[in-house]
């Protein structure tokens, strides 16, 4: 399998979250047009001290820049809507106590299913 060599950035954002950093990358194509490469970066502290990186890449490209914004709009909209925009998670907040520690199986297959999605090598 050839590797895929990718061509320098033209503009670059980074977002430092926690353990995780978001980089935005505006690239060029072969026929010299734009496209965003969003990756995530999360690092792995070993028991040893050492420490790894895992990345996940996904690749924009302009024809689909306007249905990927609106429906990013619609979730993160959702979830605000929903649910605030307070952090309430047990990593975040060192009183936070679960309501209920029964965790349905359906939800637990879902919410699995979801985070195990590797967008390496689209």
């Amino acid at each position: 399998m050839a590797e895929r060599v990718e061509q320098e950035e033209i503009f670059s954002q980074v977002l430092r979250a926690g353990r995780r950093t978001y980089f935005f990358d505006v690239r060029a194509t072969k026929a010299d047009d734009y496209y965003l490469t969003v990756t995530e970066s999360k690092k792995f502290t070993h028991d040893d001290g050492t420490f790894h990186y895992q990345k996940h890449k996904i690749y924009l490209y302009k024809e689909d820049f306007t249905d990927f914004h609106e429906m990013l709009k619609k979730a993160t909209d959702y979830i605000i809507n929903e649910k605030g925009d307070e952090v309430i998670s047990e990593r975040h907040q060192k009183d936070f106590k679960k309501e209920d520690t029964k965790i349905d199986a359906e939800e637990t297959t879902s919410t699995e299913s979801f985070t195990d999605v590797s967008f390496d090598d689209i």
